[in-house]
């Protein structure tokens, strides 16, 4: 079993810098991919990014690239989203997710532990 917190989300203005942290505990938590998705007011949960075990392959949603990046360090188990520009169209809550292994998951299906989420508010 994997439990996932995320923290750091808060309100920031257009433009602004916000990292949000993800501490994953359990004893196989460096065997899974990782992800991180959010869900807008009135919509799906989409993907944002996502990496695999060793950081060796990583996966960005066409709207975040170039912006946001994913990282993981294993030792800490601890999964990171450092999110730069950031637009209004950017709030959402945030989710934490660990699913797959050898490969690295884009879909929410195919993702077995959540966490709760952190709330992302960006003001004009």
């Amino acid at each position: 079993q994997v439990q996932l917190v995320e923290s750091g989300g808060g309100l920031v203005q257009a433009g602004d810098s916000l990292t949000l942290s993800c501490a994953a505990s359990g004893p196989t938590v460096s065997t899974y991919a990782m992800g991180w998705f959010r869900r807008a007011p009135g919509k799906e949960r989409e993907f944002v990014a996502a990496i695999g075990r060793s950081s060796a392959d990583i996966y960005y949603h066409d709207s975040v690239k170039g912006r946001f990046t994913i990282s993981r360090d294993n030792a800490k188990n601890t999964i990171y989203l450092q999110m730069n520009n950031l637009k209004p169209e950017d709030t959402a809550i945030y989710y934490c997710a660990a699913g797959g292994g050898g490969y690295v998951p884009v879909l929410v299906r195919q993702y077995d532990f959540w966490g709760m989420g952190t709330q992302v508010t960006v003001s004009l």
